[in-house]
């Protein structure tokens, strides 16, 4: 779903933060590259080395893994992906920054998490942060954009959309600005 709504044209160097089991760099992976274009080079990092060995044998040699956090994100990148990674962030200011700083000049972010618009996602996240050690936060989409913003990214769009009756998502895409 998420890369239905981003264009990967152009995107040579990829990376996905809090890539997990690399269930979304094995989908780019396996999308065709236009005549003319680059390969596309993949990286994924994750703070969990259990998700990452899932990765490993998932993706084999075509994406280099590391264990990493948001804070400190290795490379610079064209195009960069966060997808339900956000509502775990302790400070995601700080790790859209990071991805802001390792982007190259007009590089494109997507950050896809839970839509914290309804109020029935806000609710789940109240008690799912009762029941799981982890911090939890969901975001409405003016938070999203608002975040973003601060940032350094411009020409944010927001789509919401749905699984089934469940899952309330939505998708950010922004252009990282000229300046830091």
């Amino acid at each position: 779903e998420t890369l239905a709504r981003v264009d990967l044209a152009g995107a040579r160097e990829v990376l996905d933060v809090g890539c997990g089991t690399g269930a979304l760099l094995d989908a780019i992976a396996r999308r065709p590259i236009t005549e003319g274009q680059p390969r596309r080079r993949l990286t994924g990092v994750d703070l969990s080395p259990q998700m990452l060995a899932v990765a490993r044998d998932k993706l084999g040699e075509s994406a280099a893994l590391a264990v990493a956090g948001a804070a400190r994100l290795p490379g610079r990148f064209d195009l960069a992906f966060s997808s339900s990674a956000l509502h775990h962030l302790r400070d995601p200011l700080l790790a859209l920054r990071e991805i802001r700083r390792v982007l190259r000049p007009g590089g494109r972010v997507a950050i896809t998490d839970w839509c914290g618009d309804r109020w029935v996602e806000r609710l789940r996240t109240a008690i799912l942060s009762r029941v799981e050690s982890a911090s939890l936060r969901v975001y409405r989409t003016r938070e999203l954009v608002e975040l973003l913003a601060d940032a350094g990214f411009v020409g944010i769009r927001v789509e919401r959309w749905r699984i089934g009756l469940r899952w309330n998502l939505m998708t950010a895409t922004a252009t990282a600005s000229a300046r830091p």
